[in-house]
């Protein structure tokens, strides 16, 4: 695992490679990932979740209160609700979305897989998934794992971040490229 500047990475590396090492000893890294992305999904739809886990203001009680509820109703058990329990006791909340990023990068590590992130306009369909897949994986030499994210403010195309690379297709990325260029010959 690469050494990290940042104290947020670096605190969600150590905190992931922990979940991860339970998740491995319990054999069910597929099942963390899952409740993983679940929790995430959730994060993402709801500012007041957001607002939750990044602000300082709400103690740590309160926060773990909130947390067990959340993921209580959300029906997040076992290693994944144990961790958010203790992370929340811990008041390191604000480095949940690290923590995920940096699981599904050891879990693909440890399946030999190249992992790659992609922000697409609109939701992409299975056939989509796979033909992407199978470019990433030309790409890459070997299989990648997708995390999706849906930003409908790109118009269309996509944008694919794998490693240190980043690909940007998107529309609004050409038209700020076009509008920049029109204003220089004006």
């Amino acid at each position: 695992m690469a050494q990290s500047s940042s104290p947020i990475s670096a605190v969600a590396e150590r905190y992931a490679g922990s979940l991860f090492e339970l998740a491995l000893q319990e054999n069910s890294v597929a099942k963390v990932e899952a409740d993983l992305t679940d929790f995430e999904a959730m994060l993402n739809g709801s500012a007041d979740l957001a607002r939750l886990i990044n602000s300082p203001v709400f103690s740590s009680e309160d926060q773990a209160k909130a947390i067990g509820a959340i993921i209580s109703k959300a029906k997040i058990t076992g290693l994944v609700g144990n961790f958010l329990r203790v992370v929340a006791k811990n008041r390191r909340l604000f480095a949940v979305p690290g923590m995920i990023k940096a699981f599904r990068q050891i879990a693909a590590d440890h399946r030999g897989e190249a992992s790659a992130e992609v922000t697409s306009a609109h939701a992409l369909t299975a056939a989509q998934q796979t033909e992407l897949k199978a470019a990433l994986k030309s790409l890459a030499g070997k299989d990648v794992a997708i995390a999706m994210t849906v930003d409908p403010s790109l118009l269309g195309g996509l944008i694919v971040k794998m490693g240190s690379r980043q690909i940007d297709t998107s529309l609004k990325t050409k038209l700020n490229s076009l509008k920049l260029a029109l204003k220089e010959v004006g």
